[in-house]
Formats: structure tokens, C-alpha cells, sequence
């Protein structure tokens, strides 16, 4: 099954990393047409995150340019920029996430190009903004993660500031870019008018963060702490079993008499400090010690078992080894494998949004520098010579 809403898309790919990739790959499983530029010396994000057997891809980069036509050539070549100003003729839509200042001389910021093609929709991805005293400064994600607060949350809780041991905020963000696009592509099609889109990863970020966060400060005058006390408890985290770790939750008072039942603590079934929901937020930490305290008496699947009995959401810590072996996502056909042109047997992730109860297809693999760049220059009608005379 192809799934195939943004067919008659266009889009020239100007992001690399992290945050631009994963906005174009939702895009192009959607089944747009995306062109990826690369420069002769590759994304980044080909040589971050391990190694692989040619050095030329990382998992990551395989993981999040998939379905991607690649085209490489130098923008600073007279050549290069004759072939980049060929593609914002062809696309529909461009999505960059350059610092400003870089776009600007490049001729490639959203101004330039929209004066020219007021019909395009183009999306800026950015650390700052534009239009803040932090534009145009460089940022990464675990920068973002420590200016939006996300960070704090971990020093608040246990002492000490913690990254997030993933690029989340890249995450996010992209997602919410490709969203974007898909509302300005939606107006596009029904209007024929185009967009400038930004997208700022520090407020978006700190945006998200403050939305669970503000809490008692989202009131005037302020009717208590900043941050979630459920969340920011020191003993909000996974238990430790007999034999490892597990994860559950429990909100609604039906749940939580269930909890305090299998784990053979009747007796708190009739203490008013954890009765209702509010009872239970005014006593947080004594509910969270209770709720937090270890369960080594029997092991993680006894306890699975006995949870699920009760209807209580719980689910074992896996490690990263665990999860790819995990039953329910070797069930449904999460991963699968292929050949790589370049890096032999490789492990695929499909994509996880069902349309018609069915999932789009994993899409093409990531292809490496310049791989399609000859049958893009004929489909634009530049010759390979004249691209390579500069």
C-alpha cells in the first residue's frame, strides 16, 4: 500500500542533522517528492551517532533519509548555485534549517525566494528565531534542552541537571514543522498562495515545557509552585523488582485501590491522604513514597501479571536490547531488513502512522552522497558537465 496524499508535492530539502531530517522523512512518508542537498562533504549526521561498515552512513542518517532523492554539489560554485536555483524552480515547497545569515547570502533565505515565487511555501527551522536577541546564534539539541527548562526538570527532581539521552527536542520540533507544512500545503492547494513558515526550537520546546510545568504559576496572583508535583517527585520513577525494573502508573481512584490491593497494602485503601485524586495532590510526596517504594519481593513478570489482572498500565524497563526484541513490536513488523547499496544488510523501521488500517510503505533506503544527482540534473535539464565544470 502507498500511501500517497502529497504525490504532486515537491520539496527541496535543505536540512541536515537532525531536526530538518525528521520533518522531510514524515513528509516524503506521506508521499511527497523529496530532493535532499547535500555539499560534497555530507550531512554531518552521516559520521554522529556510530560507526558503519563503509564509515558513509550512520544508522541514524539511514534511519531519518529514507524515501529521499540525493543530489550533491558546492552552493559556493557558480555551477552549485545554477543547480540549487533550478530546484527552488521545481519545488513546491523548501525546507531549511541553515543559520539565517548563511541562507541570506546564499540567496536562499524565505524572502528572496518567496519575492521571486510568491507561490512557494517555505519552512525555516531555527534555533532562536529570527527576530529575538538570540538569533542567529549556533545551537544543537542538548543546548535547547538545557535553555528550555527540560534540563531543570532533572536538577529540581535529583540534584543535578540531565539530558534527556535522546534528541527529543529534534524530534519535536521536526514534527511540528512538517506539521506546519502540511496546514500551509493544505491552504496551497485550495488558494495557490504560499507561506513563510519558522519554526524556533527554543520557544517551541520551552513552549511544551511550560504547558505541564507553569502549573500554580499559571494563575494571578500564583497559588503555589511552578512544575507538576507528580512529575518533579523524587520517587516518580521506575521501581525495582526481584530480578530489574518496571514502569506503571496509577491515577483514578479505582486504579489506585487496585495498586494498594495487589501489592498487599490494604490497609492504605482507607487513608483519607490517598482516597481521591485530590487528597492524593495534597499529599503528593507521602502518596509517591508509597507509590515509589520497591517491589523486590516478587520478579518483573510476576508483577507483570498481577498488574494486568488488576487493569493497572504497566510495562517492564527495556533496554535498547529488549526492545527490538520485544513481542508486541516483532507482532505488528515494526522492523524489518533490506540491502544497502553501500553498507549490506541493514535494519529498517517502518512507518508507525496506519491509514485504512494499513502502513505506509518503509520507502527507500537513504541513498549516499550524490546518488541520484545525475538523473536530478537531467530531470532539470542541466547537463553533468556543465555541474562539474566549476
Amino acid at each position: 500500500m502507498s500511501f500517497s496524499a502529497l504525490k504532486d508535492v515537491r520539496i527541496l530539502d535543505l536540512t541536515s542533522v537532525v531536526v530538518g531530517p525528521v520533518c522531510t522523512l514524515r513528509l516524503a512518508q506521506y508521499g511527497a517528492d523529496v530532493i535532499k542537498l547535500e555539499s560534497p562533504e555530507g550531512d554531518l549526521m552521516r559520521g554522529l551517532g556510530g560507526v558503519s561498515p563503509s564509515g558513509e552512513h550512520s544508522g541514524t542518517y539511514l534511519h531519518l533519509n529514507r524515501g529521499k532523492r540525493n543530489i550533491s554539489c558546492d552552493l559556493k560554485s557558480a555551477a552549485g548555485r545554477e543547480i540549487v536555483g533550478k530546484l527552488v524552480e521545481w519545488a513546491d515547497v523548501i525546507v531549511a534549517n541553515m543559520r539565517p545569515r548563511a541562507l541570506e547570502k546564499l540567496g536562499l533565505n524565505a524572502q528572496t525566494i518567496r519575492d521571486a515565487n510568491p507561490g512557494k511555501i517555505y519552512c525555516l527551522i531555527t534555533g532562536y528565531g529570527t527576530d529575538g536577541p538570540y538569533s542567529g546564534r549556533p545551537t544543537y539539541d542538548s543546548v535547547i534542552q538545557a535553555a528550555s527548562g527540560v534540563t531543570g526538570l532533572t536538577l529540581e527532581r535529583d540534584g543535578a541537571p540531565a539530558y534527556v539521552p535522546m534528541l527529543i527536542c529534534d524530534h519535536i520540533v521536526g514534527e511540528i514543522a512538517a506539521g506546519a507544512i502540511l496546514a500551509a500545503i493544505v491552504e496551497w492547494r485550495a488558494t495557490g498562495l504560499g507561506r513563510s513558515i519558522e519554526v524556533p526550537m527554543f520557544e517551541t520546546m520551552a513552549a511544551f515545557v511550560l504547558q505541564e510545568h507553569l502549573a500554580q504559576h499559571s494563575f494571578d496572583p500564583m497559588v503555589g509552585r511552578a512544575g507538576d508535583r507528580r512529575l518533579l517527585t523524587p520517587n516518580n520513577r521506575p521501581t525495582q523488582t526481584k530480578d530489574g525494573w518496571i514502569s506503571f502508573t496509577v491515577n483514578t481512584d479505582k486504579q489506585v485501590r487496585a495498586f494498594l490491593e495487589a501489592t498487599g497494602r490494604e490497609a492504605l485503601v482507607q487513608d483519607a491522604r490517598f482516597a481521591t485524586v485530590g487528597a492524593r495532590a495534597k499529599n503528593n510526596d507521602a502518596w509517591f513514597e508509597v507509590r515509589g517504594a520497591p517491589l523486590t519481593e516478587r520478579t518483573t513478570e510476576e508483577w507483570l501479571a498481577l498488574f494486568q489482572r488488576a487493569d493497572i498500565a504497566s510495562q517492564p524497563c527495556n533496554t535498547l536490547e529488549q526492545l527490538v526484541r520485544d513481542p508486541h513490536l516483532t507482532a505488528v513488523g515494526l522492523l524489518g531488513e533490506e540491502d544497502h547499496p553501500v553498507e549490506g544488510r541493514t535494519v529498517t523501521i517502518r512507518p508507525t502512522i496506519g491509514f485504512d488500517e494499513k502502513y505506509a510503505p518503509v520507502g527507500g533506503f537513504a541513498q549516499p552522497i550524490g546518488w541520484a544527482t545525475e538523473s536530478i540534473l537531467a530531470e532539470l535539464g542541466v547537463s553533468s558537465a556543465s555541474a562539474d565544470s566549476d
